[in-house]
């Protein structure tokens, strides 16, 4: 549904788009601060380990890594995705006209919801 935007009303829109690019990029900065984190969280827990015993068996790397640059790859797409997205809108409002971008929630909500799942069941099948 495509709404027409009136000329008093565009620098309210303007201003809306900013606030909602920001938005995107402080959650893209949040999730590569947590994917930072979980990456530097395997290698400080296999260092701990060293230390507890240093005959035990460490592994190199473990799935931590790989969730972690997971995440913060996700966090660069979201800020590309949102800076994209500003430009798009930006237009839009030029034009007079906006509507809402359903398939891009769908995109977003879908990868972090499958990033989650996947964290999950790393955190279930590593408890014991």
């Amino acid at each position: 549904m495509e709404v027409k935007i009136s000329e008093d009303k565009r620098a309210t829109e303007y201003l809306a788009n900013e606030r909602t690019f920001l938005a995107w990029i402080r959650t893209s900065i949040a999730v590569i601060s947590l994917g930072f984190v979980i990456t530097k969280f395997g290698v400080w827990l296999r260092e701990l380990a060293v230390r507890i015993d240093p005959r035990m068996p460490v592994q190199k790397t473990g799935v931590s890594l790989w969730m972690g640059v997971a995440l913060m790859a996700l966090g660069g797409v979201l800020a590309v995705t949102a800076a994209w997205r500003y430009h798009i809108v930006n237009e839009a409002i030029e034009r007079g006209k906006v509507q809402a971008d359903r398939g891009l929630v769908v995109v977003v909500t879908v990868a972090v919801g499958l990033l989650a799942v996947l964290m999950i069941a790393y955190m279930v099948s590593t408890a014991s």
